[in-house]
């Protein structure tokens, strides 16, 4: 017996069994023995979106049982099946099809009606309206048509109806849910721990109860919970998920430290400067929270052209029954207004932008790209701005080797004295000097009695003697001299944002190494492929200027389009001026600090590597390495704007020639309700079309990347 069959359903709390279905709830992972107990659980315990959307799907699932007999009845009706001998039994099928539809509707229709009654009450009329209007015109007919004896019925229409635009309910519920599971656990800031130093004691307590004045303690390796001053210690901090700066800041008492940046090396003692609420990385969260539950200009515009139409509809429909009342007898004069509303209810419009959407998801998602935002597609084929964010974005991220200037000594001999010191610590730096000792094949020299200087370096002795590598200020320290052509080797690196190591024994230093964030290999092919898809690219970044330019050079982005330094704000602010020059723009960045502007952005895309927050605040997500499928991602979103356009074009096109004829009487009920089917079929057949898309191309900075890589190695031996 293992674990797993001794673990109990969340719900029933029977043995869940070695196929257990597993969904996280309200932030918490839950295991469910069967699909139903999921779904209960769901209704019982889950919130707003969850609850929606399990509660929906038991509606499908009982409609659609209902709606299925009817329909098969209907047919046999269609087909004539109950005539001549079997006409006497045409009675007793209507009220059949009575009691199937009557809860039919009132299951499935039971959120339109609401829906419609609450928009009634503000004064707007929307597509329920006019879905709860035809769908009632149809039962209420049917039913009396039932009693009467009339040999026309039409529940299947209005079951129909109610379940084409129930399932497209579904389906935007249960991405709203989808959307709230992931975002339980981004909101870090406010549910973190800290340890707080009280007197000669240490407590942890929950972020939020942390006011200012109050002590926190930050070990290594933690992540710093507060915004404040160094009180006791020096370290280096990591702040580019804040503000975007790549290199590792110095940091001791007296420095102040931002909230959400990560303790490197030393432990610190820091005193709270504020709330912890009131950080910056309190405020990210909130701030991406809020824009995430925005609605979109899309859906707003869609609002108000329904609402338009709606009246229109109703005046047609009352018109076209008044009308033919004074030439036909009035149950006919009846069903033509109702065979007007029945046409008009939007399922072909519904389904028009829906449809491609899925599909062009479902085709981003089958190569890693994730798009939480259905809008963002649409937006995205009419970007003509991207901005990119620099580290992490553009480069890898991480810090390597990229000189070794050294005052007459070989760069291998100094290497191997480096890494020797440097394998002994966890710094990003020591591994990129480790990793680089490795690429040459070089063996570290052996060193004992390794010594973290927090804030400076590292020293220990080999053969008794001391090998230091670190800051100019730890060479100082020691009383080591540094050569004039060193010390202008260092600053000169220093003025072009490198991060700088003197490497030194006997008693002075010998070299000066040089480390640096590089562009990934792909970086200036995806520039190149969106600038041919008339798309002007950006680069908006809150590392140093010089580090900036020399980036951006890499990567092919003119000098004109680059703005560095930036914080947070600044770089949202710098977006809408860009916004407001070129129209809709699009911004890629991976940091925390990037959520903001991703956020702001009128499509945010996050690469895979990106935080969580970052993830969760961009529309569309990036696989690991897939920055150059963004120009593929644009081709795809064109496609599905084209596609949406056209089916738009049909649906309205395809009904307003439906609903003149109508009107004059050409259409019946039942017809009706097959042109409106008609009309869903054939956009729905043109959103397949996707399908046949092209596959993304690697781009050839991808493939040729490890030779890339190779190069770079033999070139740095012979350096």
């Amino acid at each position: 017996m293992t674990a797993q069959d001794h673990a109990l359903c969340s719900h029933c709390l029977l043995p869940i069994g070695r196929r257990a279905m597993r969904r996280t709830v309200n932030g918490e992972a839950c295991a469910f023995c069967c699909y139903g107990c999921c779904i209960a659980y769901q209704v019982k315990h889950g919130k707003t979106e969850e609850w929606e959307a399990a509660w929906l799907l038991i509606r499908l699932g009982v409609g659609g049982f209902l709606s299925m007999n009817i329909m098969l009845f209907s047919l046999l009706l269609y087909s004539d099946a109950f005539s001549g001998a079997d006409a006497e039994m045409l009675p007793w099928i209507h009220l059949l099809l009575w009691l199937f539809a009557t809860p039919a509707v009132i299951i499935l229709g039971g959120p339109f009606l609401r829906e419609a009654w609450l928009h009634g009450m503000e004064g707007r009329l929307t597509s329920s309206a006019l879905i709860v209007l035809g769908v009632g015109a149809a039962y209420l007919y049917s039913a009396f048509a039932t009693i009467e004896g009339s040999p026309q019925v039409y529940f299947d229409t209005a079951t129909m109806v109610l379940m084409l635009f129930t399932a497209g309910y579904y389906l935007d519920a249960a991405g709203r849910a989808r959307a709230a599971r992931d975002l339980q656990p981004l909101l870090a800031a406010e549910s973190e721990w800290a340890t707080v130093v009280i007197g000669d004691g240490e407590y942890r307590r929950p972020v939020r109860e942390v006011d200012a004045g109050v002590l926190v303690r930050v070990r290594p390796g933690e992540r710093i919970p507060v915004d404040g001053v160094i009180m006791e210690g020096e370290s280096h901090t990591d702040e580019a998920l804040i503000t975007g700066e790549s290199r590792q800041i110095a940091k001791g008492v007296g420095s102040h430290v931002i909230a959400g940046s990560i303790n490197l090396d030393g432990p610190l003692l820091i005193q709270s400067c504020g709330l912890a609420n009131a950080t910056r990385w309190a405020q990210i969260c909130r701030s991406v929270r809020d824009a995430l539950i925005r609605r979109s200009p899309s859906q707003r515009l869609a609002d108000n052209i329904v609402g338009v139409i709606v009246p229109i509809i109703l005046v047609l429909g009352i018109g076209a029954s008044v009308y033919w009342a004074r030439h036909l007898p009035f149950d006919r004069a009846l069903l033509i207004g109702l065979a007007v509303l029945v046409v008009a209810c939007p399922c072909a419009v519904g389904l028009a932008a829906p449809m491609a959407t899925s599909l062009g998801i479902g085709r981003l998602a089958r190569h890693g790209c994730l798009v939480r935002d259905p809008a963002a597609l649409e937006v995205l084929a009419r970007i003509r701005l991207i901005a990119f964010d620099k580290t992490g974005t553009l480069t890898s991220g991480q810090a390597r080797v990229v000189a070794i200037d050294s005052d007459g000594t070989s760069a291998d001999v100094v290497l191997a004295h480096a890494a020797g010191l440097e394998r002994h610590s966890e710094h990003g730096l020591a591994c990129a000097i480790a990793a680089a000792a490795a690429a040459r094949g070089l063996k570290p020299v052996a060193i004992h009695d390794v010594r973290v200087v927090p804030g400076r370096g590292i020293r220990g002795k080999s053969d008794g003697r001391i090998v230091a590598a670190g800051s100019a200020a730890l060479m100082r320290e020691l009383g080591w001299s540094l050569t004039p052509n060193l010390a202008e080797y260092g600053r000169r690196r220093e003025a072009s944002s490198h991060s700088v190591i003197y490497v030194g024994w006997d008693e002075r230093a010998y070299a000066v190494l040089s480390l640096d964030d590089t562009p990934l290999p792909e970086a200036r092919s995806t520039v190149e492929a969106l600038r041919r898809r008339g798309v002007r690219v950006t680069l908006l970044t809150g590392d140093l200027p010089a580090a900036a330019v020399r980036i951006a050079a890499a990567v092919g982005i003119e000098s004109g389009d680059i703005e560095a330094g930036l914080t947070p704000d600044a770089k949202r602010a710098a977006l809408e001026r860009r916004r407001h020059d070129h129209g809709m723009v699009a911004m890629v960045g991976d940091g925390l600090n990037d959520a903001p502007v991703l956020a702001g952005a009128d499509v945010g895309i996050a690469v895979g590597s990106a935080t969580d927050l970052a993830r969760e605040a961009a529309a569309v997500v990036l696989p690991p390495g897939g920055l150059r499928t963004l120009p593929w991602v644009i081709d795809v979103a064109r496609a599905v704007r084209a596609t949406i356009l056209t089916n738009l074009a049909w649906a309205f096109g395809y009904n307003l020639i439906a609903i003149g004829l109508a009107m004059v009487g050409v259409l019946q009920p039942v017809l009706a309700a097959a042109v409106m089917a008609g009309s869903s079929i054939i956009v729905v057949l043109n959103s397949l079309r996707l399908e046949r898309l092209p596959q993304p191309v690697p781009s050839a900075a991808a493939e040729s990347a490890p030779a890339s890589r190779s190069t770079a190695t033999s070139n740095q031996k012979a350096a």
